[in-house]
């Protein structure tokens, strides 16, 4: 097997006026986000840089023979500002991914475009991040994403951080918000177990993405909040949200958008590129898995189970449960054309209980039923016939990653093993 091509350094630069889509004229933005370089921080209130300095608490006590441990690892300080002496994990588990800090340029200004330009370079069935808070929805293409692996942004009026680690096949977002100080996060060129390893700009804490914890430096042993989010086929973003957003490629930087750079990288028995940890031969390495965590209790459905049965009632930690799968959406980390790689299905789940009902699903002619008003309910948890047409089950932090990565970090989870 091949290693995946990364982008290298040398497709970094960014053009002032110039967005990498030269073939698609008519895909003007519509609307720009407010990210970290549109709005002023809640520190300097639109003025210049304030005065004061700002104060971070770190919660993990130094540890004197690091830089010892730090010599003898396969990473470097050079260039870091990061306060190497309080880290959670031992530096030797971490190691080069390739390209260098910003070599995977985050998107720092997202501009988004309306359904109708996209509809020209998007394929239905291909796979975006689907998020809204606050009413504020919006669809972050993973042809996209895997160039950048993170998009720093402002929806519903929240600094969130939109994330994707193609080794792991994990898309998460993140608030950005820590003890009242907005963060800005890039890549820090390094993987921890094949994860994306992150870093912020106001600390230079290196944050591990697949749990949300700071691993190194000021802020290491804190967690960021995670949001709810799912990946499904733009066909269905557009459907389930007629007033959504779109990323659009005006980024600011040249990239093959629309090509995978990690061709044929998810098949199920390959073994995970730049891993170095054990793997959980529960499952095969690369099978796909919808994972949540309640309660500290963490559980996994795997995707050739969710296919066959296509709805999940399920409790955890003394929580009702629905776990919904749909064929159709595409994988971004098989054919070099997304648009035209494999279909593998994509997951929401949602809590069972509404308005103080508890319900139980089946599904049925493709679309997802409640067993107690005869309700139909779409990927996205709304309700679009019956008695709770417009109604909206509340989304449950979930992922769909690859089983090698998740197993490594959360070794006790519960395997669904399906009805049968």
């Amino acid at each position: 097997d091949t290693a995946p091509r990364r982008a290298s350094p040398a497709q970094t630069a960014s053009t002032d006026n110039e967005s990498a889509e030269t073939t698609n004229p008519d895909d003007t933005p519509t609307t720009e986000s407010n990210g970290p370089g549109a709005t002023p921080s809640p520190e300097t209130n639109g003025t210049e840089a304030p005065s004061k300095t700002i104060f971070f608490t770190s919660i993990i006590d130094p540890d004197p023979n690091f830089e010892e441990e730090l010599r003898s690892s396969r990473i470097s300080a050079n260039g870091w500002k990061t306060d190497f002496s309080r880290h959670t994990v031992p530096f030797n588990e971490l190691f080069s991914g390739g390209p260098p800090r910003y070599g995977i340029p985050p998107i720092d200004n997202p501009k988004f475009t309306t359904f109708k330009n996209p509809d020209r370079w998007l394929d239905p069935l291909e796979p975006v991040i689907a998020f809204e808070l606050n009413g504020d929805s919006r669809a972050y293409p993973l042809q996209i994403l895997i160039w950048h692996e993170i998009v720093n942004d402002v929806v519903g009026g929240v600094p969130v951080a939109v994330t994707f680690c193609p080794l792991c096949n994990s898309s998460i977002v993140f608030e950005r918000t820590l003890d009242g100080v907005v963060h800005d996060f890039g890549t820090s060129g390094k993987l921890r177990r094949s994860d994306l390893v992150m870093w912020d700009r106001q600390t230079e804490t290196w944050w591990q993405q697949l749990t949300g914890e700071g691993i190194i430096g000021t802020l290491a042993g804190k967690k960021l909040n995670f949001l709810p989010a799912s990946v499904i086929s733009w066909s269905d973003f557009k459907t389930a949200n007629p007033e959504g957003k779109v990323l659009s490629r005006h980024t600011g930087f040249v990239r093959d958008y629309g090509e995978n750079s990690y061709e044929g990288y998810d098949r199920a028995d390959n073994p995970p590129f730049l891993f170095d940890g054990d793997l959980d031969g529960r499952l095969l390495p690369k099978e796909r898995v919808a994972t949540i965590v309640i309660d500290n209790t963490a559980a996994a459905f795997p995707s050739t189970i969710l296919d066959g049965e296509r709805v999940v009632n399920y409790e955890i930690s003394g929580k009702k449960i629905v776990v919904f799968f749909k064929p159709g959406t595409r994988s971004a980390l098989d054919g070099l054309l997304i648009g035209d790689s494999q279909e593998i299905g994509s997951t929401g789940v949602f809590e069972a209980v509404l308005d103080g009902q508890a319900l139980t699903f089946r599904s049925e002619g493709g679309t997802f039923v409640d067993n107690e008003t005869g309700s139909v309910w779409n990927i996205v948890g709304t309700a679009t016939e019956g008695p709770l047409a417009g109604k909206t089950l509340t989304p449950i932090v979930h992922d769909n990653t690859f089983w090698f990565a998740w197993g490594s970090f959360r070794p006790d989870t519960n395997i669904y093993q399906g009805l049968g």
